[in-house]
């Protein structure tokens, strides 16, 4: 019984030098963080549209009688697009030149009187208030014609305005009125896209412009045809942004536009931007916390864990691109985060203790 009480109480002076929790270290899957200089590449779907557009509408009111094109009819500088019932500017033209051949007659005979008075004065057959009364006459006659001409030409614009005219080779890529329409002087009858370029217009969501928005190099290509790429430099952006859709309209100029491009056909655009270096982590490496996202850093001599507040810059598929927490070469858990808490000890999956 002594030898028993002595083995045994050297038994439990052994089992008293090991803790009384020891610890199995945790398998976690681990990444090494790293800084590289990323490229985004944002691909958009927009539609051509014509460079510089014009709303053609009629100086002057009436009933329209024809109208000579389609939507998509490519027109000549001066080509006829549609006509109004001209009946009484026709009617004006012919009073006009009725009172412009009167005025003229009335002219020639007053030319005429002041010769002959002056001839009469000479010869003493007459006096010089007789001379002065013909040239006075003339005089008016002079007026006369001057006003018969400007009605003249005032009443063949207005015939001419019953016509609309293309001011320029343009398409047409909308057309407002239709025979038998009664419409106001100035009211848009058709749009027209004049021949001076394309350009894309793209509805961009406003995160894609936080930074440096990509302005040159932007690559194009038809939906029709993928594998056809031209080029494009951003034009204009708009200072607002949709409240409906929270886009912003970006206009992109065509510089080398292809063969049998046409306005409202569908485009891609993509633009590449590059960023300063930054760590990026597998989003399985992401933690909560009150304060905010979090990861779980090792230190490598001990392999015990400890939360490390990070800034999260963007989201991306698979993974996080972060602004601020880590630095390069440190160790993170990114698998197996959710057994962990401050000061656990882990080990690198698949290495043996």
């Amino acid at each position: 019984m002594k030898r028993f009480a002595i083995a045994s109480t050297a038994v439990f002076a052994i089992l008293s030098l090991v803790p009384a929790h020891a610890e199995t270290p945790l398998a976690v899957e681990i990444v090494v963080a790293e800084k590289s200089i990323e490229q985004q590449v944002f691909s958009l779907t927009g539609e051509i549209r014509a460079k510089e557009t014009l709303m053609a509408a009629f100086p002057i009111g009436g009933r329209v009688t024809e109208v000579l094109v389609e939507v998509g009819a490519k027109v000549e500088e001066g080509a006829p697009l549609a006509r109004l019932d001209s009946i009484q500017q026709e009617l004006a033209v012919r009073t006009a030149e009725a009172g412009l051949t009167t005025a003229n007659a009335d002219h020639r005979q007053a030319v005429e009187d002041l010769e002959r008075a002056e001839a009469l004065l000479s010869s003493g057959a007459t006096t010089r208030a007789a001379r002065d009364a013909a040239e006075d006459a003339l005089r008016a006659r002079e007026g006369v014609l001057e006003q018969a001409e400007a009605d003249l030409d005032r009443a063949t614009r207005a015939l001419a305005d019953t016509v609309l005219r293309a001011p320029s080779a343009s398409t047409v890529i909308s057309r407002n009125v239709e025979p038998g329409q009664i419409i106001a002087a100035a009211q848009t009858a058709m749009e027209l896209a004049l021949n001076k370029g394309f350009e894309a217009v793209f509805e961009v969501p406003e995160v894609v412009l936080i930074g440096e928005a990509p302005t040159a190099n932007i690559v194009l290509s038809r939906l029709s045809r993928p594998e056809e790429h031209f080029e494009g430099r951003v034009s204009e952006l708009s200072p607002l942004i949709d409240e409906k859709t929270g886009t912003v309209a970006a206009r992109v100029e065509v510089l080398n536009p292809p063969a049998g491009l046409g306005f409202g056909e569908p485009v891609r655009g993509s633009a590449a931007r590059s960023t300063v270096a930054q760590v990026s982590l597998p989003y399985s490496s992401v933690s909560a916390t009150a304060d905010g996202p979090a990861v779980w850093r090792i230190d490598q001599e001990t392999m015990r864990v400890s939360l490390q507040a990070v800034t999260i810059d963007r989201y991306e598929t698979g993974r996080v691109l972060l602004k601020g927490g880590i630095e390069a070469g440190e160790w993170i858990v990114s698998k197996g985060a959710q057994l962990l808490y401050p000061g656990r000890t882990v080990r690198r999956a698949g290495v043996d203790q």
